[in-house]
């Protein structure tokens, strides 16, 4: 009996988000909540690099330095997330978070994203399944030139998604590169 698609796609993006959030965790262990200094353009820079390493390896087609690829879109589901954290969480909230807080706050904005991309997988059939790596690069890049937009603009928008909504799709990419390099 073959695999519902939907289960599938349920069964492999939990694995993969359980992969970010324990890296997740043992960082906060390691290096408590550093990231909460981080401005959202800093966020922005630090998922770039990361971003912008895997084209160039795809461009290139070779690494000099170890770090696998895999590690660089696991980097850019988390910063993406520590983001959307940022972004939603009280003003005058502490810099050093407890882990445990930490953890629940990563875990809100994976069941958000988890959730948007239910319903766009529902619409789309499942495309993403199609893509190359390239494309989600490509994708992953564009939408941060649109966060860049958005800051310049002073956080404002006319008609378009506001700079969560583009985190959320950042995540996205990154967990289907991530699903589709593991099969």
């Amino acid at each position: 009996m073959q695999e519902v698609p939907e289960i599938k796609t349920e069964q492999q993006y939990n694995e993969v988000i359980e992969k970010c959030r324990e890296i997740f965790t043992k960082k906060t262990k390691d290096y408590g909540t550093a990231w909460r200094v981080l401005r959202t353009i800093s966020i922005v820079d630090q998922i770039y690099i990361k971003a912008q390493r895997i084209r160039t390896i795809q461009e290139k087609g070779q690494q000099r330095v170890d770090d696998d690829i895999k590690g660089e879109w696991i980097g850019i589901v988390n910063y993406a997330i520590i983001g959307n954290i940022q972004m939603h969480i009280e003003k005058d909230a502490p810099e050093e978070l407890d882990t445990d807080i930490a953890v629940a706050l990563y875990n809100a904005q994976f069941h958000a994203a988890k959730q948007l991309m239910e319903q766009k997988n529902h619409d789309y059939g499942e495309a993403w399944r199609s893509m190359s790596q390239q494309s989600f690069v490509d994708l992953i890049l564009m939408k941060l030139q649109r966060i860049r937009q958005i800051i310049s603009n002073d956080g404002k928008t006319i008609m378009s998604e506001g700079i969560d909504a583009n985190y959320f799709d950042i995540i996205n990419y990154a967990v289907f590169a991530l699903i589709l390099s593991s099969e």
